[in-house]
């Protein structure tokens, strides 16, 4: 009878833990880890409100933006436009920050949940054992003895019936810790995900601040050089027109011409392009303005045909892919460039270059050093309009402009 006793006992272990909310798995937590994780929860909630209503606010400053490169190219619109694309990246630092505090949260959120998922899975690993020790002891008679114990066979037939049912239940409550420790495992994949977006976002906001220093230092510039004269914007907006005008023009040229020259010299295959593509001509960075970017502060201007890419004034910049100088243009105080050939029909252009390292009329191999970033407006190399530091990156396909981030890796 001391065996079936036993066996009761343990059913009754088994039974609080599959009936009494306390023994729920993955439920087990004090009260005090509850009302934290239920804090947090509402504070992510409210970060999340913020959020939404922050990027509601630069999707109206976008279309402002949208609103006045539409309109007629004057310098209060320039201006206008400048001081709401300041705006804007205010309100992206706004957001991003935002996003910083509310994955941090998350994190923490996260964090806690999982300390007590393994606190649970602890408790129930006890349970088991406390159980499983009970049935043991249960396990030093032989069926003959069992047999003997009971008052007649069927009630013996029951109490195998039991038996089995436990054992069943047993089975069960593995189960549910297994359950338990593959949700630990993607809880603890979800954590590192969150601290890596939470990298992902400050690194964002380091970028959004020198972004809106560039931006600033561009409308002031602008500002003293027109001395807020209209006349004087014209005059400003003609002279940049036609320096990209003649810059373009100047490297159709040049690549026709030495093109014509390679294909007369080796052959029509001459050049030949790297196996492996491009390779990115400065650090690879945040890009600040995209391929006919319609953010593009001077698009009412011109297309942007290139990829801006933020780069520290006097970066230096290395040849994307092996080739040929076709122009080496050191413009003073304009815009200056240097533009090479590669094989199958592409060519690169590197403008607002700060320094020249290399001559026309020469091969470079993919890497080489070959000048200096600039873009800071009023210096060297510069040219009129220019929003900052970083190189102005171009692809050209057979002569046309195409984007640079379909070829980069």
């Amino acid at each position: 009878m001391r065996n079936v006793k036993i066996k009761k006992i343990a059913a009754v272990f088994l039974i609080a833990a599959f009936c009494l909310p306390n023994f729920a798995f993955g439920q087990t937590i004090d009260n005090a880890a509850n009302q934290e994780i239920t804090e947090l929860q509402n504070q992510i909630v409210a970060k999340q409100k913020e959020l939404e209503e922050s990027k509601g606010k630069e999707d109206e400053l976008k279309k402002k933006i949208e609103e006045k490169q539409s309109e007629q190219a004057n310098l209060k619109n320039q201006i206008s436009v400048l001081d709401n694309g300041i705006a804007k990246t205010e309100m992206e630092i706004k957001s991003t920050q935002l996003d910083i505090d509310k994955t941090a949260l998350e994190i923490k959120k996260t964090t806690l949940e999982i300390r007590e998922t393994e606190k649970d899975i602890g408790r129930k690993k006890d349970y088991l054992a406390s159980v499983l020790r009970l049935i043991a002891q249960s396990g030093d008679k032989n069926s003959l003895e069992i047999l003997l114990a009971h008052k007649s066979l069927s009630e013996f037939l029951d109490q195998l019936e039991y038996v089995k049912d436990l054992n069943a239940s047993l089975e069960e409550v593995l189960g549910k810790v297994k359950a338990v420790k593959a949700d630990l495992e993607k809880q603890n994949e979800g954590l590192n995900k969150k601290k890596k977006n939470l990298e992902d976002l400050k690194k964002e906001l380091a970028n959004k601040k020198a972004e809106i220093s560039d931006q600033k230092i561009n409308k002031q510039f602008i500002l003293d050089k027109t001395k807020q004269s209209e006349k004087e914007y014209q005059k400003m907006l003609a002279a940049a027109k036609a320096e990209q005008e003649n810059a373009n023009a100047s490297i159709i040229a040049a690549e026709q011409k030495i093109r014509q020259k390679l294909a007369e010299q080796q052959g029509i295959n001459g050049l030949k392009f790297n196996d492996a593509g491009f390779v990115w001509p400065v650090p690879q960075n945040v890009i600040t303005a995209y391929f006919h970017d319609p953010e593009y502060p001077y698009r009412h201007i011109f297309e942007h045909p290139a990829i801006d890419i933020r780069a520290g004034q006097g970066t230096a910049i290395r040849a994307a892919a092996t080739g040929y100088v076709a122009k080496a243009k050191n413009a003073g105080y304009g815009y200056s460039y240097i533009m090479l050939v590669h094989g199958d029909g592409l060519s690169t252009v590197y403008g607002h270059v700060s320094g020249i390292a290399v001559e026309a009329d020469q091969f470079v191999a993919q890497g080489q050093v070959i000048g200096y970033s600039g873009g800071m407006p009023g210096t060297p190399g510069a040219g009129y309009l220019t929003t900052g530091p970083h190189l102005h990156f171009e692809v050209r396909l057979n002569g046309i402009p195409v984007n640079p981030l379909s070829y980069l890796p």
